[in-house]
């Protein structure tokens, strides 16, 4: 049994891996320490999570007996004492880590919020750093501000008065090469500022610091030279309790940072905050992946390069600072709102902390946000660049928070898909290019991110009740669906024969559940929207009741569902041809392994923990049910019975360990309780993968199995919890990786409650006896559905939400 406290509060060794990011969506990161650092500072359109800039603030206690400064920082974590790859061999220069700091310290999220506490008994000031940046549902530009946050409050514990200088020190960080940045003024702060360098745009940037403070002092030159000069004055003039600014010839000058000051009066048990407002503006770069050439080898253009939403929106940083400003009491009310309704839930502590954490995806550099508006999106972000591109729909799959909080967005994922990356023959390319536009088609098509792409069309029409949207996208839903029959199941048996791309980045061989059934969502998520428009729609039907059949009877085996390998007799030639798989290699030795047990890499009798991701993805797109339900909640115990390993000491993981390991628990990809485990199986079979724990977790939740798949979703976060990996950062193939925003499926999958805006119904299926209540969001509106009283009940918070019907299932 665990014995983590979930969605409280983190101290001591729990609190040493904690970076909560900041910033909008789309727009880059600063991420803010559970112990009061900042680092991991992404603003130019790429991750640098090992950037960590000398940037810091600091109070200083002034008394007739001495001052008394520290940085607004706890103790200095363990694990950076010696961490490669980050100056430690050579001493730490230009960082703080010498510095005094507070004694103790904690880090409480309520999301967009998170809240440090310093606590120090040699200072009778206690201080509260509560960070955040705009985050509201259905407002996608004000939660896409390049901004954020940092609120300050001084608590006097003391019987007496006492003085206190607040301070805000940074290098300029923005500067692309050493003494070619400047320092300019704005009301109450300053500006980090890089000009464009060699006519190259994307070298220009902007980074701005302002208070709220009228009697604010601003230092707009560092001291200028070498060794340790500058941090070592600027050290100085907290010790001394300085507070004042620069002489304004300093202004605009090369200047290797800058520094804020705010003199305070606490009275006795007296609190006051000083608000530290963020901005910052990157408006070019020269980020371009998966365009084709340019024709008759003509160069790259400003225009072939990203270019983020908030140059569209703001003429510069002024500009940004300035709105951020005016309308920072209106954004704080309204993301303390959504937090507050978030928040106001009986769900498990362990649900609500799973759902919210991942959430920080949106706000970290794994997510792009183009000029025109649309959504792009990495796997998940490197250290030092995004980590497999294109919005990769076979992960993007499971990500279930964007379409239910910010539906607008996700439908331009559905326009790109169906448009800019999808030829005339329907075939689809999985990851779209940057900027968006129109991609290659020389590689296979995804069958999972393809027929995903369908059923979760059908749900952003429900979610939205748009249908002249929908009519509009129609033509290329057909000719997609058409495409994969024709690619992947010419002959009509209702499941997948032919070789098909997937997730786990190979092809699997013959009909399997976990494919076939989004084969079947799809179909039936195609019959449904096609009687809606008044279209055909007896070929899906037909192909549905076949392959359902099919599943039923020849792919379950009593148990569980699993894959029938076929590699001969088909249309697609031999897997040796080299036609198919780009990265299989066939070597004498593998040739004599596929003559015994056919192609590299598949799952044959496995218990796959995907095997029926496709009635999962049906449940959360309100589709129902495509396979028999009995037969799918056995598949999941069965899951949950083999797959799931509270201890991985003796588990051998060849591949990618890093995930779960040792003593830790986790959901295994796939295992064989049967017997006939192949000799290569597929590549990733023996880890472990958040998103998966979380699909497979809220699918037994909306089956009524509830335990099981809460013990699923402690074992995956006891791994986060603080002390061995950041609970704000899931990762699998990169950082803040998508398919971890599966864990937003759980409110869904545990509520039982979803809204249908063409119905304009709202379903209430509940998991649990009893009353309940649980945050839920509309396209139009947000706030608190559930169970009170015995009677089903939808309380909007935000927006209008109209309800006809309440539909208890």
């Amino acid at each position: 049994m665990s014995s983590k406290r979930y969605n409280a509060i983190y101290e001591d060794e729990r609190n040493a891996r904690i970076a909560f990011p900041l910033g909008g969506i789309g727009a880059g990161m600063i991420a803010l320490e559970g112990r009061g650092a900042l680092s991991h500072v992404s603003l130019r359109h790429a991750p640098h999570l090992a950037h960590e800039p000398l940037m810091f603030s600091a109070i200083t206690l002034r008394s007739e007996s001495g001052n008394t400064s520290r940085v607004l920082e706890g103790q200095v974590p363990e694990w950076k004492i010696f961490a490669p790859g980050n100056g430690s061999g050579f001493g730490f220069p230009g960082k703080t880590y010498g510095l005094p700091r507070y004694r103790t310290s904690s880090f409480e999220a309520r999301f967009p919020f998170g809240i440090v506490r310093l606590q120090d008994e040699s200072l009778p000031v206690e201080t509260t750093i509560r960070g955040w940046s705009p985050f509201t549902p259905l407002d996608a530009d004000n939660s896409s501000l390049p901004a954020a946050a940092l609120e300050y409050t001084f608590r006097n514990t003391s019987d007496q008065p006492v003085e206190i200088i607040y301070s805000f020190h940074a290098a300029n960080f923005m500067q692309s090469e050493p003494d070619k940045g400047n320092v300019l003024s704005i009301d109450n702060g300053f500006v980090l500022n890089q000009p464009i360098l060699d006519n190259k745009p994307w070298t220009q940037g902007a980074f701005c610091a302002v208070t709220d403070h009228p009697q604010t002092a601003v230092n707009y030159a560092w001291f200028r030279g070498g060794w340790f000069d500058s941090l070592t004055t600027v050290w100085n003039a907290v010790e001394a309790g300085e507070c004042e600014g620069a002489p304004p010839i300093a202004e605009g000058q090369p200047s290797p940072g800058a520094s804020l000051y705010v003199p305070l009066t606490l009275a006795a048990h007296a609190s006051q905050t000083v608000r530290l407002r963020l901005s910052w503006y990157v408006p070019e770069s020269n980020l371009t992946v998966g365009v084709p050439a340019p024709a008759n080898g003509a160069e790259a253009t400003e225009k072939s390069y990203f270019k983020p939403w908030y140059a569209g929106r703001f003429r510069d940083i002024e500009d940004v600072a300035r709105y951020f400003a005016d309308a920072y009491d209106t954004l704080r009310a309204d993301s303390s709102r959504f937090s507050d309704s978030f928040y106001d839930t009986t769900l498990p502590e362990e649900v609500v902390e799973a759902a919210a954490a991942n959430l920080t995806i949106l706000k970290s550099p794994t997510v792009l946000r183009q000029i025109d508006g649309r959504l792009w999106g990495w796997e998940g972000s490197g250290d030092r660049e995004g980590s497999c591109h294109g919005s990769c729909t076979h992960v993007w799959n499971y990500a279930q928070a964007l379409p239910h909080l910010f539906p607008e967005l996700e439908r331009s994922l559905r326009w790109t898909e169906f448009n800019d990356s999808q030829d005339e023959q329907g075939h689809q390319h999985f990851r779209s290019s940057l900027p968006i536009g129109p991609t290659d088609h020389d590689f296979h098509a995804a069958a999972d991110g393809q027929l995903g792409g369908i059923m979760k069309t059908y749900r952003e029409w429900r979610i939205s009740g748009d249908t002249p949207w929908l009519a509009t996208l129609w033509p290329k839903i057909k000719d997609s669906l058409d495409y994969c029959i024709r690619e992947w199941d010419p002959d009509h048996r209702g499941v997948l024969l032919e070789p098909h791309h997937n997730t786990y980045d190979i092809e699997f061989w013959g009909a399997n559940g976990m494919c076939s059934s989004f084969y079947l969502g799809a179909l039936k998520a195609a019959g449904l929207m096609a009687q809606a428009l008044g279209e055909p729609n007896e070929l899906y039907d037909e192909l549905l009741r076949d392959g359902r059949r099919y599943s039923e009877d020849i792919l379950f085996n009593g148990e569980y569902f699993e894959q029938h390998i076929v590699w001969e007799g088909l249309r697609t030639p031999s897997p040796t041809s080299g036609q198919l798989a780009w990265n299989i290699d066939y070597s004498p030795e593998a040739i004599r392994l596929l003559q015994a047990e056919g192609p590299k890499y598949q799952y044959g009798k496995g218990c796959l923990s995907d095997g029926m991701i496709g009635a999962w993805l049906a449940e959360m797109c309100g589709l129902g049910e495509i396979v028999a339900r009995d037969k799918v909640i056995s598949h999941l115990l069965s899951v949950h019975k083999y797959n799931l390993k509270r201890d991985l000491s003796h588990h051998a993981n060849p591949q990618r360990p890093g995930y779960a390991v040792g003593h830790e628990g986790g959901l295994l990809l796939c295992t064989w309780p049967r017997g006939e485990k192949l000799s290569l199986p597929f590549v990733y079979s023996d880890e472990v993968w958040t998103g998966i724990e979380y699909q497979v977790a809220s699918h037994l939740m909306s089956t009524g199995n509830v335990e099981e798949g809460l013990e699923i979703v402690r074992t995956c976060r006891d791994r986060y919890d603080g002390r061995t990996r950041n609970p704000f950062n899931e990762y699998e193939c990169g950082n803040w990786y998508a398919r971890a925003m599966a864990s937003y499926g759980l409110i869904q999958g545990l509520s039982g409650i979803r809204y249908d805006a063409v119905e304009r119904t709202l379903f209430v299926s509940p998991r649990r006896a009893g009353d309940f209540r649980s945050f839920l969001c509309t396209a139009s509106g947000y706030g608190t559905a559930g169970i009170k009283d015995g009677k089903p009940y939808f309380t909007v918070v935000a927006g209008d939400v109209p309800i006809d019907r309440i539909q208890v299932e």
